[in-house]
Parts: C-alpha cells; sequence; structure tokens
C-alpha cells in the first residue's frame, strides 16, 4: 500500500470517526419510533401534568467530575403545608433511597423529589431539610421527610468526592419549570450509565381520552442499570454485540439501579399509587433489564390533582379524597407503562459520549446503527407499516 493509498484511507476513516462522535441527537420519537398507542401530553414530559415542575443542576468539571442534581417539585405551592398522595414501589432493593417508609407509613410525600448519586444522597437530603425549613410557613416545622433517589455514577464520576452541595439543591430547585425537560447528560443523569450505553435523565407522558378520564401520566426515570438492549422487541444489544454477559469478553456492567418517578392528575389513593408504580416494571422488563443483584431500582408515584391534597394541619377530623376506581385503573396502567419504556429510551437517544473518572468513555446509543437494526426487524413506524390483508 502506498503512503498516499495511507494517508486517503486514513483521512476518510477519521472523517467517519467524526461523523460518528458528531451524530445528531434526538428524542425517540423524532426518529419515528413509537411505544404504545396512546397520545403523549404537548411536551411528550412528565411536566405535561398540571402545575409539576422540573429543574436540574449538572455538574461538569475537569476530568472527573460528572454528576448532578434532579429535582421534581409536585405543585407550586408549599408542599409541606400541602402533602400530595403517594407510593413506592422496590422492584430490587439494592439502594440507598431516603424518605422511603415514611411514604409507605402515610401514604404521602411533603417534599420535592430529588435525585443524585449514591454518595451524594445524605447530603441532597440535608439541602433539602434547609430549603423546606426555610419557607414562609414552616417556622414552627420540627420534621420534615426528604425524599431522595440515587443511582450509582462511580464508573464516570469522581463519586467519592461529593461533589453536590447544598448550593446545587437550591439551584435545580431554584431552575425549575414547568416547560419542556432537559434529557441525556444533565442533573443526576450526567455520569450515568445504561444497558452498555450512556445513559441519563429521560421523561414521557401519556394523555388518556376524555371517555376514560382525560387524565395525564407522566414519568422521569434516571437510568443506570444493564441488561440486553430491547427496543419495540428489536434485539439491539445483541445486533450491536454490547450486552451482560457477553463472551468472551464482558461489554459493559449491570449494576447501577434505576429511578423512576410517575406523577399523574388523576385523584388516587396511595393504595392504587403502589398499583400504578408497579406497572412501571413493565416497561423495565421489555427495554431489557432484569434488575441485578447491585441494581436498587425505586418507583415512585404520586398524584398532583388538587382535590386529594393533604393539609399539614386540619381542623377535621375526617378528610375528604376522591379516587378513581380500581375497574378503571387500567387505561393508567397502559399509560404509565408506555410513558416510563418510552422516558428510558430517551434518556438513551438523548444521551452523548461522556469521557470521565481515569478516563474512561462510555459511548451514546449510536442512532444510524440502531435505526437500521429497527428498520430489520419491522421495529419502527408502526403507522406506516403495510396493514395486514384479512381474507
Amino acid at each position: 500500500m502506498s503512503k498516499r493509498y495511507s494517508l486517503v484511507a486514513l483521512a476518510i476513516m477519521l472523517f467517519f470517526q467524526m461523523g460518528n462522535a458528531q451524530e445528531k441527537r434526538g428524542r425517540a420519537r423524532d426518529f419515528g419510533l413509537q411505544i404504545g398507542i396512546l397520545p403523549t401530553g404537548t411536551h411528550n414530559a412528565i411536566t405535561d401534568v398540571p402545575g409539576l415542575s422540573v429543574g436540574q443542576k449538572t455538574l461538569m468539571a475537569g476530568d472527573s467530575i460528572r454528576t448532578g442534581v434532579t429535582a421534581i417539585i409536585p405543585h407550586q405551592g408549599n408542599l409541606f403545608q400541602e402533602k400530595v398522595p403517594a407510593a413506592v414501589y422496590v422492584g430490587n432493593g439494592f439502594g440507598k433511597m431516603m424518605g422511603i417508609s415514611q411514604i409507605q407509613e402515610l401514604g404521602n410525600i411533603e417534599t420535592p423529589i430529588l435525585l443524585t448519586n449514591t454518595l451524594n444522597a445524605p447530603i441532597v437530603a440535608n439541602g433539602l431539610i434547609d430549603y423546606m425549613l426555610a419557607l414562609p410557613g414552616n417556622e414552627r416545622v420540627k420534621s420534615v421527610n426528604a425524599v431522595v433517589g440515587e443511582t450509582n455514577d462511580g464508573g464516570l464520576n469522581d463519586i467519592r468526592g461529593r461533589h453536590v452541595s447544598a448550593d446545587d439543591v437550591l439551584a435545580a430547585i431554584a431552575a425549575a419549570s414547568t416547560g419542556p425537560v432537559a434529557e441525556g447528560n444533565v442533573g443526576a443523569g450526567t455520569g450515568t450509565e445504561c444497558l452498555g450505553f450512556k445513559g441519563g435523565i429521560g421523561t414521557a407522558s401519556r394523555k388518556l381520552p376524555a371517555s376514560r378520564g382525560g387524565y395525564t401520566v407522566g414519568v422521569l426515570v434516571q437510568t443506570n442499570f444493564g441488561g440486553v438492549l430491547s427496543i419495540n422487541g428489536a434485539p439491539v444489544g445483541r445486533e450491536l454485540h454490547n450486552f451482560y454477559m457477553q463472551e468472551p469478553k464482558e461489554a459493559h456492567k449491570v449494576d447501577g439501579s434505576c429511578m423512576i418517578v410517575i406523577a399523574t392528575d388523576a385523584p388516587l389513593s396511595a393504595r392504587n399509587l403502589e398499583r400504578l408504580a408497579k406497572r412501571s416494571y413493565i416497561a423495565f422488563g421489555n427495554v431489557g433489564a432484569f434488575s441485578s443483584n447491585g441494581s436498587g431500582d425505586y418507583s415512585i408515584a404520586f398524584s398532583t390533582n388538587p382535590k386529594n391534597r393533604i393539609p399539614h394541619e386540619s381542623d377535621s377530623i375526617e378528610l375528604n379524597a376522591t379516587s378513581v376506581g380500581n375497574d378503571y385503573m387500567s387505561p393508567l396502567f397502559m399509560a404509565v407503562w408506555e410513558a416510563t419504556e418510552e422516558a428510558i429510551l430517551n434518556s438513551m437517544f438523548m444521551a452523548e459520549d461522556v469521557k470521565g473518572i481515569r478516563g474512561r468513555t462510555v459511548r451514546a446509543l449510536p442512532i444510524a446503527e440502531t435505526l437500521r437494526i429497527l428498520k430489520k426487524y419491522n421495529a419502527l413506524e408502526y403507522d406506516k407499516l403495510p396493514k395486514a390483508v384479512s381474507k
């Protein structure tokens, strides 16, 4: 091979490498990927649930800080004084989620839900408590159940440095918005990994028809788990040769955890919120996860319906609340499955390559190759597939 030919070949190789590095990212639906049959809300995000806001603080500094905070705020009032019904479902308990026992005992939450990394959970909880105590109206409060979820981002982040501070907590809360939600390498998802690729923050929503209540279900996920990636039934992880227990050399870690936050404006009791939370694990399995031994997988669900808010203090012995009946829960179950699955995929489609601690790099899902595989298995653009001919 001539020297000139070698240089040309090298230039071509570098061109394609640059093209891959600059591959256009987007949400799953931007590429024709459809999950389920229900319509989305306006932003296809958890913020489609009325009054709910999300704020994030991303920390990327030097060659080893890759972490952050994500805050989910159920309503715009004082959440301690006006609590909301809530429930938690534990898929696998190898996690450090804070506040879980009081949610299970009382069936409500009284602070925003904050997501971060494992070793920063106590620091974030402390900042959240400071925030709640400082709210007008909380001057006499002597107990706060801070709700903090986490996943371990130590593969890319200097997790032992515990770089998230109380100021970062306040910044995430202050940045909260009811509009579109940033996804991928942001907030608590900055240093996370998912199914052999870069994970992160993802979100999606579903809107029920008026005949089924017209309710909205929104989901936000922090993805940091392993398995064998599957999208609409297509074996993407296997085809890309990147999956758990791949021989002869394992491609990626399987432990790490997933936080799933579910919000709805449907009036639900804590009991039915737990039932709703359980259904999110159908989506967890659909994408190829199996809750490994070292994965802390939690789903927390709450209702923002104003009629069901729980006052911190009340002169009435009895509380009046409305609730969707058991026989009418199935549409909500379907909505949470669809929204969770799409949120997980959005976290991967929107993520980008990250180089972190000790020079380790985790690549983002290769979109062009993934789309090729999805087309091969007829898993794209269902509305455009040929219709079956009846005999």
